[in-house]
This record gives C-alpha cells, sequence and structure tokens, in this order.
C-alpha cells in the first residue's frame, strides 16, 4: 500500500464557534472537538484544524493569511455560502485557469473554493 502525503492547516479563530458554523456551511463536520481545538473533515480528502486564539486578528481586514480548498462540484459548495461570495456573479473561471469563488471566514481569512478547469 503507498502511502500519501497531505497538509492540513490550523486556523486561529478569536470565536471558535463562529467559525466551525462558518466551515460546517462549507460542507466540513466537527470529528473530533477538545472544546478550543477542533479537527473538521468533509470525509473527502478536506481536513481543517481549528484553534481558539484569543483575539485574533488583531486587525480583522489585516488578516494576511488565506486558504485554498480544493472540489470537484463548486457550484453545489457556492450554493451553500451564497450569501458570503465576495464577488458578486462568481464562480466563475478566471484567467490563471481556475474555475472558482471567495469568501471570508469569520476572521478575515480568505477562503477560495475551486477547482483546475479542464
Amino acid at each position: 500500500m503507498a502511502a500519501s502525503h497531505f497538509a492540513v492547516s490550523i486556523v486561529p479563530c478569536g470565536d471558535i464557534v463562529a467559525s466551525e458554523a462558518f466551515y460546517c456551511r462549507l460542507g466540513l463536520e466537527t470529528v473530533s472537538d477538545y472544546g478550543h481545538y477542533k479537527i473538521m473533515a468533509d470525509n473527502r480528502g478536506w481536513y481543517l484544524h481549528l484553534t481558539q486564539a484569543p483575539g485574533w486578528p488583531p486587525d480583522i481586514e489585516g488578516n494576511p493569511y488565506g486558504l485554498y480548498l480544493y472540489v470537484e462540484d463548486v457550484d453545489a459548495v457556492a450554493e451553500r455560502v451564497r450569501d458570503l461570495i465576495i464577488e458578486p456573479g462568481d464562480p466563475q473561471l478566471r484567467p490563471w485557469g481556475t474555475y472558482e469563488f471567495s469568501v471570508s471566514d469569520p476572521n478575515g481569512m480568505l477562503i477560495r473554493v475551486g477547482r483546475i478547469a479542464a
């Protein structure tokens, strides 16, 4: 059996409950809950760890972090968060070859959801 490699982001959250609710809307579910630390997954390849970080971010508009979630059915995920999509008319094909949309999590982190266009 071949081993596979993957990376998991640990996302700091000023309000871990609000962050958990946001990521649930995207399609993840909480698989482990330690109160101040939650592990989320979608059973298809998305994994995310949330950690409570009081006072994070110091300036929500200045949060420098981002996350890209690759998914086959971009439109289905977009429907779950339609009211949060940053650019009207998204998802759409981008010049760099992806079909995607963007939202902001409760901590001001940019989340792009998309796929490589065929």
